[in-house]
């Protein structure tokens, strides 16, 4: 592989000092320089008569061709100005000035391979999000940076906890069980967003993506569809997020910016029950003396222990304390005559509302950009971050603090924990961990250490070809250290846990562009090739048995194990892509794709992808006098074919993996493990590799159109996709036994989705001094899984399921019996009760989402504010079915006499009239999982904020430039009608599949203030 491209390299080289040798020198020079004095590289210049003469100008805004005349009247237009005409001599230089088009500024959008094209002339959907957003959305994450913004991509976050993981997912599922994340690009480089550091006591870890300081983001545009995605071939079927970062200008004087952040975040807590104590039927219990777990004691205002009243406690307002932010910057940018710089630092310190929860980030970036001759341009960066986060456990587990802050009753004191001798856990109901023993002796701590370089070199042989070598990096180590204090309910003499873990991935893109214009068609065409690898190595020690209290050290473990575990997986890709302009009002775009993964069969180790797509703008046919409403009014549809590369490293093979005694002889070696007196084992998996598995493959159908009118003041885009998915990798497929094996991997799955999406800009109110801007977008899909494998209709997600003829995502669990017109069924005693075949209850797709912004300005003040919704979409709400069996949840205290349940009676037929006793009822519910199925639905007033810029004038005579002062509000409401935690957005055990609509027991989501300082020197 390598000879040949080496041979096809020398090849290409020879070609290009051949054309150049060749290309006639014209008489008539010139510079395009923009309205600020920098020079325009990439404008094109041609002759008005014969369009299909000209040339495009350098990096350093320089042009030369040959006219074929004494002078012309050249035409140069931009991307981002207005065009201009001059009359040109083939004496001296021509000096050319072209002034902004603020109209058509946000026509410039990043698409696939990093390439920067007009958003006219685009045949697929994307939409863009500026830096400016981002910066008031205040938000260390990119992700949640994002959320409620883009139409047909939905975020969701894991918890409250400071670095917490973050889920995004554009225009929903593309796979059953394989990654459905969309692709992260940063700067034409693919990066890692793996969760990583998942804490082993229960909870999310940190999606990778948090590494990356928002400060340094010039834009991001999100690559929605398949035709957007097709030169990503095997990674484009799951959407893809292209994050630009900003740059130095050439020819600018050094700007030092220096910015602040002040914040304090308080927990969002849920209604719970406050009337009534520990205790059981009614009858009090102190907890020390008579067992009891559940607050289904005495009623709290007509209770007295020795002649008092008794003191209650608010549990979680006491353990949970105000969090604080931070966040300092300072970035200096400028450029010499061929260069630009920027160097930035900035430090992010996170304390969270659990004790101990803290997140801390430096992040240091630097890019170099230099023509470092008139045809050789080259940009350099480097990105590094330390990011370092400790949190407590989370979710139902005996190491999570939060079960017990829920369940434990108002009139139970969690202080002291521990006994009189200082030492002994005080348990909470003999059985849990108390929560501040868990603060004070529990920890999953983490430290990240990232490198991402990027470079980037251009050459330039002649006006209309482009050669393009990006080589770029994603390296870090994630060290994970977890330990569990002597005294802990499961692990009485302690336990310690280190994970270490190496990635490393490299992507290497050369790619050769050329551009022309022949009379009315502009031309272009790119082919390129790709060479992508990800290595991954993982490492665990484990010890139990603490011989000291308190010191986390593996030589205090009595007995320690060790695990490793590395994979490999390299891509190479050939990639071409045309796009054919007509008259500037037709465009027809094709691509193609040829991807080789070694993860494949050998008989599967290419595949073709591909797109073809046509643009209609009509709004250059309509006559003179509709322009003048209509600006700009485009038809756009496509058809591609991309692929989801979800197949794991090593699929195809059956691997070995540690014997235990239960592997060796079932019932006979229970609790043998190996290695055993020093001498390993291991067994063939039970699972059989598939020798046959192929990439997981999906099509797409996709229209739009677009439109703006007024001047801009009013603009929309529509699309509608119909996507198929096919050959979807299903795991753990049954196989007959007398193979030797119980399982293997298909290629058999299927899945069909449909989509509409919406976006509008309205500038109601535009004035000299006040303006005020809408922007509102619109997302509805329809999802179904078509097929999942043969004799296999369902098969487990994690806790939903993808069965088919259902959406993907699907609550299946035991529901009520109920008779034909839906009513409950009743027993004679007054109960409801489950039917006796379970089946779905729901499923985690809203049947819409959307967003709005207003934004007004007057003057140097600016106010917006932002909502967002989703509507539908359930959510299995595990906190509200614990608090039914312990009397917590808010609902339980409607106790006071025995309850009617309305529904049927089994016995005679009519509505039920036999009263229960509540506490019974509940507790018998709580095994019941449709009654926890809840419709997720929720309004957010997720940002509100207001700015203040100095000005000019009141800065005049200081070394300042420019100055900004800025308070924002982030979820100051929420209106959930049917959910009854305090915020349905959350996936409470990570960002994968398997947590998928899981609501249990996770650090409470923030309502935040924020202060921010700007200062621009």
């Amino acid at each position: 592989m390598f000879r040949k491209r080496k041979h096809a390299f020398f090849s290409l080289f020879f070609l290009l000092f051949y054309i150049t040798g060749f290309a006639q020198t014209g008489p008539i020079k010139g510079k395009v320089t923009g309205d600020d004095g920098l020079p325009i590289p990439g404008a094109t210049v041609v002759l008005k008569e014969h369009k299909n003469k000209g040339t495009m100008t350098k990096e350093d805004g320089t042009f030369s061709f040959n006219a074929g005349s004494n002078s012309a009247v050249l035409e140069i237009s931009a991307l981002g100005y207005n065009s201009q005409e001059i009359t040109a001599a083939n004496t001296g230089e021509v000096a050319i000035t072209l002034k902004r088009d603020t109209r058509a500024l946000d026509m410039i959008v990043v698409t696939a391979l990093g390439v920067k094209r007009d958003k006219r002339n685009l045949t697929f959907s994307s939409q863009e999000v500026k830096a400016e957003e981002l910066t008031r959305a205040k938000d260390p994450s990119v992700l949640n940076a994002l959320t409620g913004k883009v139409s047909g991509v939905q975020i969701t976050s894991t918890s409250g906890t400071p670095g917490s993981s973050s889920r995004i997912v554009i225009r929903g599922a593309t796979s059953i069980l394989g990654n459905n994340e969309a692709l992260i690009v940063m700067d034409g480089v693919p990066i890692d967003n793996t969760e990583t550091n998942v804490s082993p006591g229960g909870g999310g870890g940190t999606s990778r993506l948090s590494d990356i300081d928002p400060a340094i983001i010039e834009s991001i545009n999100v690559l929605k569809g398949a035709a957007a995605t097709a030169l990503y071939g095997s990674a484009g079927a799951r959407g893809v997020v292209m994050i630009t970062t900003k740059k130095g200008s050439a020819n600018k004087k050094p700007q030092l910016t220096f910015s602040s952040d002040l914040g304090w975040d308080y927990a969002i807590l849920p209604e719970r029950q406050t009337k009534y104590t520990l205790g059981t039927g009614g009858k009090y219990s102190d907890g020390v003396t008579s067992k009891a777990s559940g607050s289904w004691g005495a009623r709290i205002d007509t209770l007295r222990v020795n002649g008092q009243p008794i003191k209650t406690h608010n549990l979680m307002k006491e353990f949970y304390k105000p969090g604080i932010t931070t966040n300092n910057g300072l970035s200096v940018a400028g450029g010499t005559a061929k260069s630009g710089y920027l160097l930035s630092y900035s430090y992010f310190d996170q304390s969270g509302i659990v004790p101990k929860d803290k997140y801390k980030r430096h992040n240091l970036f630097a890019k170099f950009n230099t023509a470092i001759t008139d045809n050789l341009q080259m940009t350099f960066q480097m990105g590094y971050t330390n990011a370092e986060k400790s949190s407590l456990p989370e979710g139902y587990g005996l190491s999570s603090p939060l079960l017990v802050l829920y369940a434990a009753p108002i009139s139970y004191d969690l202080n002291p924990y521990v006994e009189a001798d200082g030492i002994t856990q005080r348990l909470y109901r003999f059985k849990r961990n108390n929560p501040y023993w868990i603060a004070n002796n529990i920890l999953n701590h983490t430290n990240v250490n990232r490198f991402m370089p990027v470079i980037n070199l251009s050459y330039t042989p002649t006006n209309w070809l482009t050669v393009t070598e990006r080589a770029g990096a994603d390296i870090y180590t994630a060290q994970q250290d977890y330990h569990v204090n002597i005294g802990d309910i499961s692990f009485i003499s302690g336990y310690i846990q280190n994970d270490q873990n190496n990635s490393r991935i490299f992507n290497n893109d050369l790619m050769v562009q050329a551009r022309k214009s022949f009379n009315k068609f502009n031309t272009s065409l790119l082919v390129g090739n790709n060479i992508y690898s990800n290595y991954n190595q993982t490492s665990t020690t484990k010890g139990q048995g603490l011989s000291i209290p308190g010191y986390y050290n593996m030589g205090n473990a009595s007995t320690v194990s060790n695990k490793e575990y590395y994979t490999q997986q390299r891509k190479i890709g050939f990639y071409a892509q045309a796009d054919i302009e007509y008259n500037r009002f037709l465009v027809l775009a094709l691509s193609g794709r040829l991807d080789g993964s070694s993860v494949l069969s050998t008989d599967h180790l290419y595949y073709p992808y591909g797109s073809a797509a046509l643009g209609f703008v009509f709004s250059e046919l309509m006559p003179a006098s509709w322009k003048e409403k209509v600006d700009f009014a485009k038809l756009r549809v496509s058809y591609a074919m991309v692929g989801n590369d979800n197949v794991s490293p090593y699929s195809n093979n059956t691997p070995y993996k540690q014997a235990s005694g239960d592997n060796v002889i079932p019932g006979y070696m229970s609790g043998l493990s190996f290695p055993y007196n020093g001498q390993n084992g291991f067994l063939i998996s039970q699972t059989l590799g598939n020798k046959f598995l192929k990439n997981e493959r999906m099509k797409e159908f996709e229209t739009g159109l677009e439109a703006r009118f007024f001047g801009n003041r009013l603009g929309f885009e529509a699309s509608y996709f119909h996507r198929k998915m096919s050959d979807g990798l299903i795991a753990g497929a049954q196989i007959s036994a007398a193979t030797g094996y119980t399982g293997t991997t298909l290629n058999s799955a299927e899945m069909e989705t449909k989509g509409i999406e919406a976006l509008v800009n309205i500038t109601p109110v535009k004035t000299k001094n006040f303006s005020w801007d809408v922007t509102a977008n619109y997302s509805r899909l329809r999802n179904k899984v078509t097929r999942v494998a043969p004799d296999l209709p369902t098969t487990n997600i994690g806790f939903t399921y993808a069965i088919e003829g259902q959406p993907y995502g699907a609550f299946f669990t035991n529901k009520f019996a109920r008779t034909a017109d839906g009513q409950l069924k009743i027993d004679a005693n007054g109960m409801p009760y489950a039917d006796d075949a379970s089946g779905v209850v729901g499923n985690v797709n809203p049947n819409w989402t959307g967003g709005l912004t207003n934004t007004f300005r007057y003057k140097q003040l600016v106010f917006s504010f932002f909502l967002d919704t989703k509507q539908g979409g359930n959510i299995y709400n595990q906190d509200e079915q614990y608090g039914y069996v312990y009397g917590t949840a808010k609902i339980t205290e409607n106790r006071d006499q025995p309850l009617i349940i309305k529904g049927i009676s089994d016995v005679t037929g009519k509505p039920n009239t036999v009263a229960v006793n509540p506490q019974s009822y509940y507790g018998a519910m709580y095994n019941i999982g449709e009654n926890f199925v809840q419709d997720g639905s929720y309004i957010k007033l997720r940002n509100v904020s207001l700015s203040y810029n100095f000005g000019h004038s009141l800065l005049a005579h200081t070394p300042i430039k420019d100055a900004s002062l800025t308070v924002t509000g982030k979820n100051l409401w929420i209106y959930k009608p049917h959910f009854t935690g305090p915020d349905p957005e959350v996936n409470s055990f990570g960002s994968t599949n398997g947590s998928l609509g899981m609501y249990a027991y996770s650090t409470p989501t923030t309502r935040s203030i924020l202060f921010s300082l700007k200062v621009v020197f």
